[in-house]
Parts: structure tokens; sequence; C-alpha cells
């Protein structure tokens, strides 16, 4: 007998509280064991439009709903008594006429309550939406291409009559998800492929998309790994329309960018995997900026290639910093590398001695960090000559001389104590392999691409360069927090003709979505003219609106977040699955107090980004990157902190302020949208200029 759990499950699963998880869990090892054991309790469902619906016992109050076979036995919903029912009578386990993939479809003529949106929207007859005052988005959209794309044939009158985005947002909420993303992507004018029907006599849950909803449980170690990892499962499974994209030769660079949640990290984890088992022994490197989102990563490639343990001898993955003293290391010796106190020690020495100018200590080591070092510059006519991107403020032929005077003191200071900078490492390995050294990896994908300095993409660039399928990018403009933007042509880069984005939102809901966008430009560009549209990007999700609060103190702002804990823990969310993130370090008292009045524990994150078990997790909007939530509070969004008035006062001139507001803008829109389902923003008074653009 085959056993298989659908992603409903897990779904379904992580609602429950621990201990009723711990016994659903157990109930399932049971019935993968033994589904004949005497202390499983099955339960026809008579009302159930699928005779194969069945019900088994966990507890008094609680149920798991079974489609059972003579051949097969599939996990598909465990909840509470009248709901586990009631979920089981609105469904049906079909294959589907068109492309033949099993569907777990919901039964229009039992929807009682279509939206509450929407309350009269709904009849017995079709069309459901009654007097339409302007055309449906799908008019020019058949029910044969509809079919096509998985929809159920019950919803495809419905599917075609909606005439708002929240209309069909509702109808996609009961869809198939293949079905729902077709449906959303159609209307912003996207036409995704179309998936190929299965030949006569395959089964059903071969088909590509049933593979992403339907996983074969071989053993209990299996099961036990699916049950544990319900956040996870999505990086197991690919869209069709993403995994062309997974799947593409190309010919050069190439890069998917897209709104966060939209499954950046999902494709460059696939393309790894794919490139590693396309080509055997091969060496490849799957990096990011930063050594947390590393551990991310690494635990998410492990789920994915459980079944193909031996992939994983060709991954290496590991930070970009880490890469680069491993490497530079095995060639040079141990890298020295400068710490900051020190080079703004050197930097102030070389100020002094300079004698008479008007350039401020922050100036000067932003000066550095962002020109000299950056694009490391060894002399005068190059600094002289840099059209120094990024920085904004004017400066003549003097003041650059005056300047190149300090900076050629800090880089003598620097030699002379056998330091060198992180850029410095990484352009000497650029230079290493630019002039024919063999190159250490085969092929490269980088996660989080928005964030890497100028020398790392050099450095990469001088490994991958232009070589067929060598260099992968995912990343998001949007996202942008700790770099200034560079042109990716100048150091040997070039995405154009290979760029890619992505327009369905996966982990976050139409209404968090909506919200945070409004932080950001509809469009986004970079230096070297590449365009990120950000109009048009869909939720699969659809939940609550966000909440936006701004109370008279903090001991008010504590107060509220307290009671919203109270309120997600009653509605049976684990204290693990909720986040609260504020801008510094020095706002962290304030979530601390909110969990301790919510009688809950809590755990600081750290730079390794682990949440702990029964502990709301509580971090600065820095390390939100790379994490998601059921649901997330964004605390302390005061004026003057976000934005944040000490990076403000950094600034010397108008336009450099702008790069200082945007990225502050990324910063709170990363934190809001690590929530899958709810979300709460809250600051005392007076609030962030950011949440009257926010809506609230």
């Amino acid at each position: 007998m085959e056993y298989r759990i659908a992603d409903t499950f897990t779904s379904s699963l992580a609602k429950l509280t621990g201990e009723e998880q711990k016994v659903a869990k157990t109930t399932a090892f049971d019935l993968q064991l033994n589904p004949a054991t005497p202390s499983l309790q099955f339960h026809k469902l008579d009302k159930a439009k699928d005779p194969n619906f069945w019900s088994i016992r966990v507890t008094r109050d609680l149920r798991i709903i079974v489609h059972r076979t003579g051949t097969s036995l599939l996990l598909c919903y465990v909840a509470h008594h009248d709901d586990a029912y009631q979920w089981a009578e609105r469904r049906r386990l079909e294959v589907h006429p068109k492309t033949g993939a099993a569907q777990l479809v919901e039964l229009r003529e039992r929807i009682q309550d279509f939206s509450s949106r929407y309350p009269e929207a709904f009849k017995a007859a079709r069309p459901i939406f009654a007097a339409p005052t302007k055309p449906p988005l799908l008019q020019y959209v058949s029910e044969g291409t509809l079919l096509a794309y998985g929809v159920p044939q019950e919803w495809l009158a419905d599917a075609r009559q909606a005439t708002s985005e929240d209309q069909l947002l509702e109808i996609a909420s009961h869809l198939p998800a293949e079905a729902a993303e077709a449906l959303l992507n159609l209307a912003t004018g996207i036409k995704p492929p179309v998936p190929e029907p299965l030949a006569a006599g395959t089964d059903p849950f071969d088909h590509p998309d049933a593979l992403r909803r339907f996983r074969v449980m071989k053993n209990v170690e299996e099961l036990a790994a699916a049950l544990e990892y319900p956040w996870e499962r999505w990086a197991v499974f690919l869209h069709p329309g993403q995994r062309q994209l997974v799947e593409k030769e190309f010919s050069g660079p190439a890069r998917v960018s897209g709104s966060a949640g939209t499954g950046k990290t999902i494709v460059a984890l696939h393309r790894a995997v794919h490139l590693a088992r396309k080509s055997p022994g091969c060496r490849l490197l799957l990096t990011t900026f930063s050594e947390a989102l590393a551990n991310v990563l690494r635990a998410r490639l492990r789920v994915l290639i459980s079944s193909e343990p031996r992939l994983g001898e060709s991954i290496e993955v590991q930070a970009m910093d880490a890469v680069g003293r491993r490497l530079y290391g095995a060639k040079y010796g141990r890298a020295k590398l400068a710490p900051v106190e020190q080079l703004n020690d050197l930097l102030q020495q070389a100020s002094s001695a300079a004698g008479n100018h008007s350039f401020s200590a922050r100036f000067l080591a932003s000066e550095w960090d962002q020109v000299v070092d950056s694009w490391q510059l060894t002399t005068w006519e190059a600094y002289r000559d840099v059209p120094r991107l990024g920085r904004r403020v004017r400066l003549t032929e003097a003041h650059r001389r005056t300047l190149w005077g300090i900076f050629e003191q800090v880089r003598s200071g620097l030699q002379q104590k056998g330091l060198i900078t992180r850029a410095a490492m990484f352009n000497t390995l650029a230079a290493l392999y630019a002039d024919g050294a063999a190159s250490p990896f085969d092929f490269i994908v980088v996660d989080e691409s928005q964030d890497i300095s100028i020398a790392q993409l050099r450095f990469l660039a001088a490994i991958g360069g232009n070589r067929p399928n060598g260099l992968f990018f995912a990343g998001d403009l949007g996202q942008r927090i700790f770099q200034q933007p560079f042109s990716w042509k100048a150091v040997g880069v070039d995405v154009r003709g290979r760029s890619t984005v992505l327009k369905i939102c996966y982990r976050t809901t139409h209404q968090i979505r909506s919200q945070a966008d409004r932080l950001l430009d509809a469009e986004l560009s970079d230096v070297d003219g590449n365009t990120e549209e950000r109009k048009g990007t869909v939720s699969l999700l659809n939940g609550p609106p966000p909440l936006i609060k701004v109370l008279p103190t903090t001991e008010a702002e504590i107060r509220e977040v307290a009671e919203w804990l109270k309120g997600l823990i009653a509605a049976g969310m684990q204290p693990d699955e909720i986040a609260i993130f504020v801008r510094t370090r020095e706002q962290i008292d304030r979530p601390k107090a909110a969990v301790q009045q919510a009688g809950l524990d809590s755990t600081v994150l750290d730079s390794q980004i682990e949440t702990v078990q029964g502990r709301v997790s509580i971090g600065t909007m820095h390390l939100a990157k790379g994490l998601e939530f059921r649901a997330v509070v964004v605390m302390a969004c005061d004026d003057g902190v976000v934005p944040l008035q000490a990076r403000i006062e950094t600034v010397s001139d108008e336009s450099d302020l702008e790069d200082v507001y945007n990225t502050e803008r990324h910063l709170l829109y990363v934190a809001c949208t690590r929530s899958r389902d709810q979300l709460l923003v809250t600051s005392t008074e007076p609030p962030s200029e950011f949440l009257d653009d926010m809506g609230r």
C-alpha cells in the first residue's frame, strides 16, 4: 500500500497546539506502521461527497482525515472534530480531466459563505457575482485555457465572472495551488507555460503539479522529516514555471528577482541541485552575503536533497567571507583582516596629519569604504577619475587631491601593520583567477545577491566569468539593506537579457504584501538600467489586514503587543511561530517586556539566526533576512528610530540622504514581509513617517 501525505495535512498540523501535534504525529506513525492496527478507529464519513474519505480518532476531539483505497492511504487533514468533518465534506480527490493531475478539489456547491467581504455575492445558480459593473478580469481567457492550467471544471464559470482582484483572490483561495497561480498570473497579463497533460495510464500523483502537493512516504523516517519541517515543505516542491527557469541553459550570468516571498531562494536552491545532478562530480558553490543566511540555506538544502544525499558532496554552502578567507589562506596564508576600530584610528591619524580641511570623520570613513577600498583604487589617477557611483557629493580635483593624501597614508599604515581589508582580500583573489589560476568552482549560485559587495562580485566574475551557467544570482533590489548601488557591468557581470522577475508570492498574504509594497516604488532600477517592476505581483494567500497602531506611551505599546500575543496563542499559534523585530538592539527591551507581560518566553536572535522551540523570537530588522513566521510584530517604529536618526546625521549631502531613506524603507519592508499570516506594526507618538506611507 502506498502511503502519502498532502500539503494540506502539514498546513493543518501546524495550526494545532504543541501537545495536539505530538499525539497527531504519533497516530500518523502508527498508521504508517500498520494501517490495520485495532487501536486505530476508522469512521466512514457518510456526508462526504468522496466515498473514500475516512476519519481516524486521535483524541476525544481530534480527528485525522484520510483518503483510503485498496492500494493507497493519503493523510489529508487534521483538526478538531467538527472542523475536520466540514473540511472533508467540502472536498473530493479527483483526477483533473485535462491535465491528468491528482487534485484535492473544494466543492463549489458546499461553500455556504463565499466571502465575508461579499456576503450577497454567492448565489445558488451561476453566475455567483450579480450584475457586474465592469468587465471580468479574464474575459478574454477561454474555459479551455483555464482547464489546461488545472482549474477544476465546476469553478470555471466563477473564475471567468470575477471583475476585481479581491473577487479573484477569493475564488483562488478555493482552488488547487497550480490553478490559483495560473488565474492570478493571467489576470496580471502573464501567460505561464501550460503544463503537459499526463499520458494515458500514468499515475495522476506523478504529474509535476501533484508532486508539489502529495509526497510518498516510504518509511517512518521520511514521515518524521515531513512532519518536523512543515514550514520547509515548499522548498521541496517547485512550480512548473519555476522549473523551466531552474533548468534553463544560460549563455552567461543570469539573475532572478522578485518581491519578498516570490520563491527566489527556492529557485536558487533548486538551481544548485539541478546543476549538481546534471554534472556529477562538479564543484558548486551556493553562497550568500552572511553566515547567518548561509546556515538557513544549509538547512533547506538538507531537506531538498534528503532522498539524494550524495548531491551534497558536490555542493559547498558557505558565506562569501568564509569562502574568501579559505581560498586566500590556501594561497597566501591566513588573511590578517583590519578591524574596523583600527581602520578608523588610521583614518583619524591621516586626517589630522593632512592639516586644515572640511571633511568629517564620517565622510572620510564612508568615502574610504564605498569608493577607495571597495573599488581598490591604488593610484591618485584612479581616484581622480573614478565616477564614484552611488556617491553623489561633488568633489573638485583639489578636494580629491586632499582626500587622496589621507587615503594614501591609510593604505601605507595598513601595509606597515601587515593588514588587509576584506575588499583587498577579494580583489587579490579576483586578480589570481583572472590571470588563469584554476577555478575552485564550476558553478556558483548566489542568494540575496542585492547585498553582495563590489569586491565580492568582482571575485565571482573572475571565477564564473561568462561561462555558460557559471553564475546564477537571486535577489531583490527592494531588500537591499547593506550595500550602496553600483554597476555590475563595471565589474564584469552583465545580466541584461538573462533576467527574470517572479510575480507570484507564495509566503505572504495579499493583505500584508500590499501594505508593505507601499514602502517601495512600483519600479526599481539598478545602476545598469535593469528594472524590476513590482506592479503585477500577486499573493496566493489571503488573511486579515495588517494592524498599524500608534500608542501614546511605551507602556501602552507594550500592553498592546502583549494582548495581541495572547490572542495569537489562544487561537492555537505556537510561540516559536511568532517574531518581534525592532530597528536596533537599543529597542530590544520593549519586545522583551511585551513577551513577558503576555506570559511567554522569548529568545533574542544573534548572528546565527536560530529560533528556539516554545519561545517567541526577538531580533533586529537586519536579522530578519531569510526568516519566516506565521505572525510578526514590528515594534518601536518611532520618529527618529525608523528611519534611524543616527544614520541621517552621518549624511553630508542631500542626494546621499535619499539612499539612506531608501535602505531604511527596505529594512522596514524586510521586517514586515517575514510574516505569512498576521502582521502588527506599532510605535509611540510621534510615529515614523513611513507608517503614513503604509496607510495607517
